[in-house]
Parts: structure tokens; C-alpha cells; sequence
């Protein structure tokens, strides 16, 4: 302790290391260089304590993948004239690794005790510079951003070992997981290969809710935005459980509504009970026994809320990927996205957006699950006669249209002919507007206005709105 600050010594304790290990490992490499593809995908030079040993591995590495012969006989030239291996013994330190490899079929083992070995001097390291950080007071950057920066190198240091070689991928690699996919659609007998919403006509057009897309759905208020988010994400964990078994866990930022009342919403399509008569607790008998039998099985649902409002990108992502480390994680949904703030002060609106829209997509492939984003649309809309909206009409358009996979559009147009309502004296007025009223009852549509992997068009759907509830629309077809 000196002058009121924390100070640690890195001197105070030695970094972790295997040399021994290290030592095997080249040994078994110099000896037999078919061991090098069992270990190609698990460490590379950068994971060796000993600099030398990490230039000798880079060497082998290097010999290898070029279909070079790398033995101490072939690596000898290269350090003929190099000091660095003066200590060690010359270039005889590589004949002394190869005699001294204790099994061939070993190097695999050698390999994860290295990377271990690597990744704990990067925690240590990690752990300083939270340290030095936590240290230095900066205005533009208060206590909870540090500690999202934290979790997110973090988390990105326990992904290493996943993402190892996750440079360049072989087509043979690629079309395997496609197979895979159309496979997995296939037995399920077609039509989705995503994470399904259970409207039926919303899973033909988009295959279900793909890992790494983003998907934008966009509305006016009023048109039923959180609702749909909510039926899907109830309907996408339900539906999953039935079909294999397993839970899908479900995260949902809420920046707008209290957990409470989105859980409220949730039971109300659950039990069918108007959520403004839950809300008031004017309930009979049997409607609270339904409301609570309901609740009770709703409990087991793994659908996750966190209301905090006005969150940063860089917050939200640490959120999600603690989610995904604690408890899983199969589908994302932030409602909504204007409410999101950006991680630093931007000049303007338009880049903010852009940043968050970025960070949403970057969740999306990073944890590798579906992001549903809620979006206002921008008020030009009541302005035209056709109030269907056009992905002109998302707010600060640019980016939101640029970095998302999918936008839907949510719109009833109920819900302007019911303002359009002729005054009482005119019959006749009264009798049409009663008849287009009746046409248009109950009916929303989801217009798919961008799509990277499919047809755009328009879904039907129908809606109740005392149950806050979308479901589908009878058809002869059904």
C-alpha cells in the first residue's frame, strides 16, 4: 500500500509456465510432423512462455504447412547465425528436443497444457490492467462502463478457445454445416430450420429465427410491436421444449416496460384474461384460480427480463453475454432500440444508431443467436394515404436497414380505419365504414421488407387485442 493506492508487483509471483511441456511438444513435432494437425487448431507460437521455443514452433509450423519437411536437420540453417539459442546450446538444442520426446502420440496433451498455461498469463495480465484502469479517474468513462470493458475481454478470453483458427474456413467445412442445417429442416418436415415463432406462415417465409442474424421488427405505436416480440419469444420456448426436449432460453432487454408489466401481457395471452382486467385485479373466481394456474406453469419458462432502463450497447452485450455463460442462450430481443444509448458521446443521433445497430449485430455473431430489435418508425407515415410502412420510414433508416439480416413491419390497419369514423348522421358513410370495420377486424399484417436470405412479401396474421395476443389467421388451406 502506498499513498492511499493499491500497488502489485508483477515480481511478487512467477507467471505460469510448462517448459517441460513446451519441450515435448517441439520434440514430438521435430520427430513426427503428422502430430502437428492434432494440435494445429488448439495453440499457436504466441501460446509459448519461452520466446525461443515460440520462434521454434513458428519455424515448424511454417516448414509443415508448406509441405516442408521440419526436422532439426532443416530448421538448423535458420539458426546458424541466431544468438538466440546460444544459451540453450546452439543449434544441438534442437537434435537434444527431438531425442528427448518422451511419446509421439502425446502432443495433444502437450498442446492443451501449453494453452492453459497461456491463457492464466493472460488473466494475470487481464487482472492488471483492470487494476491500472480502475486507478485512473477518466470523465468519459465512469465505474460500470469499466466493468462492461472487463466482462466483455472477459468473455472474449474465454472464446479463445473456441475461435482458435477461426480465420479462413474450407468450403468442404462450410457446406457440411449447411447439409447440416437443411438436414435438421428436413426431419423436421421443412419449412424451418431457425428457432420457429409458431405462426406458420412467418416460419415458411424466414425458415424460423437464425443464429447471427439481426432482425429488425419495426412499427408505429400502438400496432402491436411488444406484443408480437412477446408471443414469439413465448412461442419459441414453448415450441422448442415440445419438439426436442430442451429448454430455449429467452433474453429480453425491456428498455420501455417493467418486468411486471411485461410478465403481465405474457399471462394475460396465457390464460386469456384482458390484461387491463389483471391490472385492476377485477378478476371472478375462476378467472384468478385460471391466472394463477397459469402463473405456476409459466414458472419453469426459461424466459429471462431485465427492465433497466437507458442501457448502453457496450451493457446490453455484457448482459447478454453473461446470460449466455450462466444460463444459456438461444434468442435476444431488445425492445427497443431507440432507447438503447450509445457507449461514448457521439456528434449525432444518426452515428449513435449506427454504433448500436453494429453492436447488436456483432451480439448476434458472437454468441451466435437470433436478436430481435424493436424499432419506431418515423411519424411521415400518417402523412400518406397508405399507411403501410417502407424501411424509409425506419427511424434514422441508414444504419438500422444496412446491418440488419431481416425487417419486418408490424401493421393493422384496423387501427386507422377505427379513427376514420364517419359522424353518426350520415347512413350511409356509417354503413361502409361498418363493413370495411368488419373486413379488417382481428387482422394484422407482418410485411417482410428486407430479407438477405429470402423472398420479402407480406404475412397475415390475426390479433386479439384484449389478449395482447397474435396467432394465425384461418385459412382453407389450414
Amino acid at each position: 500500500m502506498e499513498d492511499g493506492n493499491l500497488r502489485i508487483s508483477n515480481d511478487s509471483f512467477e507467471y505460469p509456465s510448462n517448459i517441460e511441456a513446451e519441450q515435448a511438444l517441439l520434440g514430438t513435432l521435430l520427430l513426427n510432423n503428422d502430430s502437428f494437425d492434432r494440435i494445429r487448431e488448439i495453440i499457436n507460437e504466441d501460446h509459448f512462455f519461452d520466446p525461443v521455443h515460440s520462434k521454434i514452433f513458428e519455424l515448424i509450423s511454417s516448414k509443415i504447412q508448406k509441405n516442408s519437411l521440419a526436422s532439426p536437420v532443416s530448421l538448423k540453417p535458420f539458426f546458424d547465425n541466431d544468438k538466440s539459442l546460444d544459451d540453450l546450446g546452439g543449434a544441438s538444442y534442437l537434435v537434444k528436443l527431438a531425442s528427448s520426446a518422451i511419446s509421439l502420440s502425446g502432443a495433444e496433451d502437450y498442446a492443451k497444457i501449453i494453452f492453459d498455461m497461456a491463457i492464466r498469463r493472460q488473466l494475470i495480465l487481464l487482472g492488471g490492467e483492470m487494476i491500472d484502469k480502475a486507478a485512473k479517474i477518466n470523465l468519459e468513462e465512469d465505474g460500470n462502463q469499466q466493468i462492461a470493458d472487463a466482462e466483455k475481454s472477459l468473455y472474449d478470453l474465454a472464446e479463445i478457445g473456441q475461435n482458435k483458427g477461426r480465420t479462413f474456413s474450407l468450403f468442404v467445412k462450410a457446406a457440411a454445416k449447411a447439409v447440416e442445417t437443411a438436414n435438421f429442416a428436413y426431419k423436421k418436415g421443412g419449412g424451418t430450420s431457425g428457432l420457429p415463432t409458431q405462426f406458420i406462415d412467418l416460419d415458411k417465409k424466414l425458415g424460423g429465427l437464425h443464429p447471427s442474424d439481426l432482425i429488425i421488427l419495426a412499427g408505429r405505436p400502438s400496432m402491436g410491436k411488444t406484443s408480437l416480440a412477446t408471443n414469439i419469444a413465448f412461442n419459441a420456448a414453448k415450441e422448442m421444449m415440445k419438439k426436442t426436449g430442451s429448454k430455449s432460453t429467452v433474453g429480453f432487454f425491456s428498455l420501455e416496460m417493467s418486468s411486471e408489466q411485461l410478465a403481465t401481457r405474457i399471462l394475460s395471452e396465457s390464460c386469456e384474461i384482458a390484461s387491463e382486467q389483471i391490472r385492476k385485479g377485477d378478476l371472478k373466481e375462476d378467472e384468478f384460480k385460471r391466472f394463477v394456474e397459469s402463473a405456476q406453469e409459466l414458472e419453469s419458462m426459461p424466459l429471462f427480463i431485465d427492465d433497466t432502463p437507458a442501457l448502453t450497447i457496450s451493457e446490453l452485450a455484457s448482459r447478454a453475454r453473461r446470460l449466455k455463460r450462466t444460463d444459456g442462450l438461444d434468442l435476444l430481443i431488445i425492445d427497443y432500440l431507440q432507447l438503447v444509448r450509445g457507449s461514448s458521446f457521439k456528434d449525432n443521433r444518426v452515428n449513435e444508431i449506427s454504433e448500436i445497430t453494429q453492436g447488436l449485430k456483432a451480439i448476434a455473431k458472437d454468441l451466435n443467436i437470433p436478436v430481435l430489435a424493436l424499432s419506431q418508425l418515423s411519424r411521415q407515415v400518417e402523412n400518406r394515404d397508405d399507411k403501410k410502412p417502407q424501411l424509409a420510414d425506419l427511424r434514422e433508416s441508414g444504419s438500422i436497414e444496412q446491418d440488419a439480416d431481416v425487417v419486418l413491419f408490424i401493421f393493422r390497419e384496423e387501427y386507422y380505419k377505427e379513427r376514420e369514423k364517419p359522424g353518426d348522421y350520415d347512413l350511409e358513410a356509417i354503413a361502409k365504414w361498418q363493413s370495411e370495420m368488419s373486413e379488417l377486424h382481428g387482422k394484422a399484417e407482418v410485411i417482410i421488407g428486407k430479407q438477405r436470405h429470402g423472398p420479402i412479401g407480406t404475412i397475415e396474421l390475426s390479433f386479439e387485442g384484449k389478449y395482447t395476443r397474435f396467432g394465425n389467421l384461418a385459412k382453407n388451406y389450414y
